[in-house]
């Protein structure tokens, strides 16, 4: 069977067909692509065809597709048992390794989700200061509780809108939505309502809406603004966390939030998630004290152990200056490619993230996020996907590139897209149809040849 009749099967016993709504590739169209298997840097799909992936399951798999190591990991924890509902010793050396690489994080919580973490702190951050309105951003995401599913109202001084069914009024009149790297607008509404604010929560490096860096002082302000009216600053760092070096990005630049969440990296590919803090601030949840948490499978042995091994790794072997140099590489290529062509295109890039943008303009906020040629993008996946050429890159174009991958398929990628633009593809779906293509290896990654 290939993608399509498996997408067909799966609607009639999945909404959808997908257990998460991005894979149904609403946002480009055309068919979910479904896979069978991966290594490395490359991936297989259900048609038979090999791809770079750039994705990397949205962020988890910093270390590659089955890297050999963590799949050790993982059997030797399964052999042991798969959970057990209650404490292991593993938890308690996880904790001390994620506490040691994040000094600020006295204390750790283990979760099964990013959602449940971001979901943990703002419960922890309303029960330790008394407190019940937050401050979010536009376009950063945070998981999908009730009270983070908040859109920007009418005014930046009233409550939010849900952005999903389902979503009680209550929760998102407790919600204030700010642009993006606008102090001013936050300090607007701690102008208003400043004694009732339990935090702010923000995204430190944008993914969710492209990769958005946060403007100078843009996070300083926060840790100034939330200090002076008593709310918590909590860092959402569930995809910058040990994605630009073994700790998370507010240590990395040395600003020092209340609550930090993590996800994804530290499972190593696994469901997982954390929250951490100061001990002050942390033994406020049970048993300690009266802010509830609880899940049976938290601190689960084998994500602890596909987790540990993970964070060990980047630990020992730090790839991130490799993986600032090739994700360096491949967005000023393809910005030199977008100035020669006069294009509606730039390339953004931190480390091994990097999103083509189509708009020559900088991108510092979702409204500029919206403003790209979405229909350009839309037409760049489907020809990387309908020619089989170097990359599974979803939509929003958010790419954290794995570091095990050699120069060769970024320089793959950067050509590739550079034969895109000169054949006219940015405004026009190409497929196999339209021409003919045929498939080498080179250096055991897919790449075109006429």
């Amino acid at each position: 069977m290939n993608s399509a009749q498996w997408f067909e099967r799966a609607k009639a016993v999945i909404p959808g067909g997908v257990n998460s709504p991005v894979r149904a590739f609403n946002g480009v169209g055309g068919t979910p692509v479904y896979f069978k298997s991966g290594k490395g840097a490359k991936v297989l799909t259900e048609d038979g065809t090999e791809l770079i992936d750039f994705c990397g399951s949205w962020g988890p798999l910093i270390l590659g597709h089955a890297r050999d190591e963590v799949v050790e990991a993982v059997c030797k924890a399964a052999a042991d048992g798969l959970t057990f509902g209650a404490n292991t010793a593993k938890e308690a050396e996880f904790a001390e390794l994620i506490t040691s690489l994040v000094p600020e994080m006295e204390m750790v919580r283990l979760v099964s989700s990013g959602t449940e973490a971001v979901m943990t702190a703002v419960r922890l951050a309303r029960g330790y200061t008394g407190r019940r309105k937050i401050i979010k951003f536009d376009g950063c995401y945070h998981g999908h509780s009730d009270y983070l599913l908040v859109a920007s109202g009418s005014g930046l001084l009233t409550g939010g809108i849900s952005s999903s069914a389902g979503v009680s009024p209550a929760a998102t009149e407790e919600v204030f939505v700010a642009p993006y790297n606008d102090l001013e607008a936050v300090r607007e509404i701690i102008k208003k309502h400043g004694d009732e604010i339990a935090a702010v929560i923000v995204e430190p490096i944008a993914g969710n809406m492209g990769l958005v860096e946060p403007v100078a002082g843009f996070l300083e302000g926060l840790r100034e603004i939330t200090a002076e009216c008593g709310a918590l600053l909590i860092f959402d760092e569930v995809i910058n966390g040990f994605r630009l070096a073994p700790t998370t990005f507010g240590h990395t630049v040395g600003i020092k939030a209340d609550i930090t969440t993590l996800g994804k990296i530290i499972g190593g590919g696994m469901p997982i998630g954390a929250i951490g803090g100061p001990a002050t601030i942390m033994s406020h949840l049970a048993p300690l004290g009266p802010v509830y948490q609880a899940g049976t499978l938290s601190g689960n042995p084998v994500a602890v152990a596909a987790g540990m091994k993970t964070l060990e790794l980047l630990r020992d072997e730090s790839p991130y200056l490799k993986m600032e140099l090739l994700g360096r590489k491949l967005a000023e290529g393809i910005n030199r490619i977008a100035a020669e062509k006069n294009l509606q295109l730039h390339c953004a890039q931190k480390g091994g993230m990097f999103t083509p943008f189509f708009r020559k303009e900088p991108v510092c906020n979702l409204d500029d996020s919206k403003a790209c040629d979405q229909k350009a993008h839309a037409a760049y996946f489907h020809h990387m996907l309908d020619c089989s050429t170097t990359g599974f890159i979803p939509r929003p174009p958010d790419l954290k590139s794995p570091s095990s991958p050699p120069p060769t398929p970024m320089n793959t990628l950067a050509n590739f897209l550079k034969h895109l633009i000169n054949y006219n593809l940015t405004l026009a779906r190409c497929t196999r149809s339209s021409r003919k293509v045929t498939k080498k290896k080179l250096c055991g990654f897919t790449t075109l040849c006429e």
